[in-house]
């Protein structure tokens, strides 16, 4: 987007219900959705254009699945309507989705982040998630899959120690993270267990993390 229409978009008033709006080609209606914003306790089943939070990340806005997050998600995804993509595509305005990989830093977060842990074939496994009041499913948590939006929702999984220090080094100073015990409010609907890692990787991890000015709340 231009930075004026960035700036309008980032100006504009969202209610925690979120504010509906009309995608439309040639002035055709081909779906609806609702502007959303991070702080929302709310969830949503349709399609969701997250307000921005700030300037951290490139002026684009994502037409995302869902709020807090796309397991909540309910039909058919409308965003790879032909039509829709050929408009798009002509006006210079088609783009593939970040990946963790493509920023330098991760966005702050009202909430903070939370970090859960488990150990599968042999290996400890990460994923660093935006925090927020709702519940989270195992399912969610455990998928490898990396979500990086524009309106600040984050999700990012990683293998070993190493891997995680890779991505707490992109939060930005004073970041503050609980590192989950156990399921703490997760929904379980899988046999996949939450545990903490043994106390000299969880130590390594709190070192890492204070060296960076980060405040993590380990076990």
């Amino acid at each position: 987007m231009t930075p004026a229409a960035f700036e309008r978009i980032s100006k504009l008033e969202v209610p925690v219900s979120g504010k509906s709006f009309l995608v439309c080609v040639d002035r055709e209606p081909v779906y609806w959705g609702a502007f959303w914003v991070a702080h929302s306790s709310q969830s949503f089943e349709g399609v969701t254009i997250w307000k921005p939070l700030g300037n951290e990340l490139p002026e684009i806005i994502a037409i995302e699945l869902g709020y807090p997050s796309s397991s909540f998600y309910q039909g058919e995804d409308p965003r790879d309507n032909e039509t829709v993509l050929q408009s798009l595509e002509q006006a210079g305005k088609l783009t593939a989705g970040l990946s963790i990989a493509d920023i330098d830093k991760l966005p702050s977060s009202m909430k903070g982040y939370e970090l859960y842990s488990w150990q599968e074939s042999g290996e400890w496994h990460f994923t660093l998630i935006t925090g927020t009041n709702l519940n989270k499913f195992i399912e969610e948590i455990v998928s490898e899959e990396d979500i990086v939006s524009e309106g600040g929702w984050i999700k990012v999984h990683a293998v070993g120690v190493s891997d995680i220090k890779a991505v707490l080094s992109k939060l930005p100073r004073g970041e503050s993270i609980f590192w989950s015990a156990g399921l703490m409010g997760a929904v379980e609907t899988s046999d996949m267990v939450m545990e903490h890692p043994p106390q000299p990787i969880i130590d390594e991890i709190e070192g890492f993390a204070n060296g960076l000015g980060l405040v993590l709340a380990a076990p």
